[in-house]
């Protein structure tokens, strides 16, 4: 049986999910709150509404997910306080908002999950850490976990207080392997090779790596190993790499820094 959901705000993060919804079969009906020109799926189960006035005489969704950007949370998300209810839940993806924030909107007995996931949610790849207030019972814990799970893996927590750290590490960790594949590109390049054939080595060797980490019950640093011969050109690398001064304490400092400003910006 599906479910009835009202999604506010179908952007990049928002289109995905609903994608992911309509192709697992998990809704009914999704009433879409979207004032731009996004295009919406053509398909029977899914209204477009321009503004959330529109969405007023509707039928109480099970659960109502908040996809807009946090800068516009403030004006957007009390409109939706005539949802709160034993039967509703909310759910929000915009960063840095917390489960406080938005018992202050929309009031104090809301049931509320904060769920923050990666953008590779676009291509159902991502991975989505959620936690929820008292006021979300099993029942909707679970459809909340499902609706997430449409777009790749999900983990909870029961902590708050750990989401900056997720924030920083997987929010922020598809630019860090960008980054990588632009070093390792640049690298190659120092190194003689052809630009163009650089960049084709290093981007299919991060996409090869990861599938291969994905199919593999091993451990990274099994993988790692595997890789590595005594002796061998891979060692030498990795020398540099392992070293005292190398990667790891650089990608310490890196999530300590986005881990503080995640803090700053929750306020």
């Amino acid at each position: 049986m599906g479910h009835r959901l009202l999604l506010v705000g179908c952007g990049k993060m928002g289109g995905a999910l609903l994608d992911g919804w309509l192709r697992a079969g998990i809704v009914d009906h999704v009433d879409v709150v979207e004032p731009s020109v996004a295009t919406l799926p053509r398909d029977p189960r899914v209204v477009r509404h321009d503004a959330a006035d529109a969405v007023a005489d509707a039928p109480r969704p099970e659960i109502v997910v908040i996809a807009v950007k946090p800068q516009v949370t403030d004006t957007v998300v009390p409109a939706y306080r005539r949802f709160v209810a034993p039967g509703t839940a909310f759910v929000s993806i915009a960063a840095g908002r917390t489960l406080g924030y938005f018992g202050d909107l929309l009031g104090a007995e809301a049931a509320v999950v904060r769920a923050m996931p990666n953008t590779p949610a676009a291509i159902g790849q991502g991975i989505s850490v959620m936690v929820a207030n008292d006021h979300v019972d099993d029942a909707q814990r679970h459809l909340a976990g499902r609706l997430m799970a449409a777009a790749g893996a999900v983990e909870w927590v029961e902590d708050e207080g750990l989401i900056d750290a997720v924030t920083a590490l997987s929010g922020g960790g598809p630019a860090y392997v960008f980054l990588l594949i632009e070093t390792l590109a640049q690298a190659g390049a120092a190194a003689g090779l052809p630009t163009a054939l650089a960049m084709r080595l290093a981007r299919q060797t991060v996409v090869g790596s990861g599938a291969l980490a994905a199919a593999s019950e091993e451990a990274a640093a099994t993988l790692r190993r595997n890789v590595t011969s005594p002796g061998g050109t891979t060692q030498a690398a990795l020398e540099v790499l392992m070293a005292a001064d190398g990667v790891q304490p650089l990608f310490d400092r890196a999530i300590a820094a986005a881990t503080k400003r995640s803090r700053e910006l929750a306020g």
